[in-house]
């Protein structure tokens, strides 16, 4: 039987661990750490549960569709609900906005919150949908590096409207030509940090974001983000894939310019196929130290990280929900400080996902588990402990001033994470979030393929390469490896 060895068991390497398994390959998983799922990772501490990585979940038929290939129910393995609520936002002059995820209800809302026309804000988030309807099969469905991607019929409608696309306009420029208002200038400027970019460089395209939210809604898994991980985990198990934890992979052996095993530290293995889960930064530098490395590829800017700070609160907040903004007064020189200075800015921006509020076992009774995070530039070398302190203390000023609240008092337990733990728990290149930004309107097409074009059998996926970082970006990389791979002779 074929073999396939995959680095790396994030959300992206266990889905192509299935596929592969799918396709008739025996395959084996190396892991570097104890556990499954990379980022999508999870804490207990003093009677608390914390989700470590992404608090989003959009478009579940990705992981759906992972149980469908092996004639599952997903619901008896995988169950999640869909939210009413996208966000809850706060502003420092005491605006606040719920945004409703049923379109029209969030057109009708908004117009009235922000004193916009009703018509612009229904014509922006259809011309969201176009620009997503017009190239979602292209540049997120296949391979940007093959010749066939761009001989379909749709692809020649998709260029032939490039207009609509927005790629010479940057998604802030786009935002204040549509509204007047610069509370929703910000709230839609924000969904450039879902790719970890700046709205102030990052294209108009990526305003279709948006309506990844809004048309195909956000969800909760039962039992928290972890449970996406961990329920493909036993699925991979199920079917036979074998998982290797704490076996760091240290060299991928090539022979006569084809991929042909791995060296670890234990031992090494000989395999058909090897597909690198791993940050493709790493993958390069210390995985093929003598290859030929894309130096354009592996130079691009890095995404922003994230500092976050785990913390057990002994308040249940009504007016909080799932997912909370609050939003710093000056949005484009947080953005500046961030990419341009590399530190953090001393007005943050605020996200507080309590996963409590669906899930009360997270937190002890009359209690809530806050994941409060602050964007971040990638680890540089800066002195990020006293970037701690001084966040920590930016922070509470901030959440004290707008939630009228003493937080320091309530806060039982904390756990913190910066970009050097998140550097060196997931092996991500200074600790990107997402690999490389989008701050440029190029950045899609300089992410690194899915497949190698020096070396035979070599493949990756992830959110360092196309199509690009998040939960379903990930599971759509692993889909687009599946379609390079043939088929085994002999299934399993």
């Amino acid at each position: 039987m074929a073999k396939v060895l995959v680095i790396g068991a994030g959300i992206a390497g266990i889905a192509s661990a299935l596929r592969f398994r799918k396709k008739g390959y025996e395959v084996i998983v190396l892991e570097a750490n104890s556990y499954p799922g990379g980022k999508l990772h999870a804490k207990e501490q003093d009677g608390y549960r914390f989700d470590l990585g992404p608090s989003l979940f959009t478009m579940p038929h990705l992981v759906t569709e992972l149980f469908e290939l092996f004639n599952k129910q997903p619901k008896d393995h995988f169950q999640f609900k869909q939210k009413t609520n996208i966000c809850n936002y706060f502003w420092e002059d005491g605006h606040r906005f719920n945004a409703i995820s049923n379109k029209q209800d969030f057109i009708n809302t908004a117009a009235k919150s922000f004193n916009e026309p009703a018509e612009h804000i229904s014509k922006y988030i259809e011309r969201n949908k176009r620009k997503y309807d017009l190239t979602a099969s292209l540049f997120l469905e296949k391979s940007l590096h093959k010749l066939e991607t761009y001989l379909s019929r749709q692809t020649i409608h998709a260029i032939l409207q490039i207009g609509i696309l927005d790629v010479n306009s940057t998604l802030n420029k786009i935002n204040e030509r549509s509204f007047k208002n610069p509370k929703l200038v910000q709230l839609f400027n924000r969904y450039a940090t879902y790719n970890g970019s700046s709205p102030y460089q990052s294209p108009g395209i990526m305003s279709m974001i948006p309506h990844l939210e809004m048309d195909f809604g956000t969800f909760f898994p039962k039992g928290g983000m972890h449970q996406i991980s961990l329920s493909l985990y036993k699925l991979a198990l199920d079917q036979g894939v074998q998982f290797n934890f704490n076996e760091k992979v240290e060299r991928i052996i090539i022979e006569n310019n084809s991929a042909t095993g791995v060296k670890t530290i234990k031992k090494n293995y000989i395999a058909d196929k090897i597909v690198s889960n791993m940050d493709i930064y790493p993958t390069y530098k210390q995985l093929l130290p003598n290859e030929k490395s894309p130096k354009k590829t592996l130079a691009q800017e890095r995404s922003s990280s994230a500092l976050i700070f785990y913390w057990g609160i002994e308040k249940e907040f009504p007016e909080l929900d799932l997912h909370n903004i609050l939003f710093s007064a000056s949005y484009e020189k947080e953005f500046s400080a961030i990419f341009r200075d590399k530190t953090l800015f001393n007005d943050p921006t605020i996200y507080i996902n309590i996963t409590s509020k669906e899930n009360p076992t997270d937190a002890p009774k009359g209690h809530e588990n806050w994941f409060v995070m602050v964007n971040a530039p990638g680890n540089y070398g800066q002195d990020w402990e006293a970037l701690k302190k001084r966040a920590r203390k930016n922070i509470i000023l901030k959440l004290n001033r707008i939630l009228k609240i003493d937080i320091e008092k309530l806060i039982t337990t904390e756990h913190v994470l910066d970009p050097m733990g998140i550097e060196s728990n997931t092996s991500s290149y200074r600790g990107a979030l997402y690999g490389a930004a989008s701050n440029n309107k190029y950045a899609a097409f300089l992410r690194h393929p899915n497949f190698s074009r020096s070396i035979k059998n070599l493949y990756f996926c992830g959110g360092s390469v196309h199509p690009g970082g998040g939960i379903p970006l990930c599971l759509l990389s692993a889909k687009i490896v599946d379609d390079l791979v043939p088929e085994t002779i002999t299934h399993a």
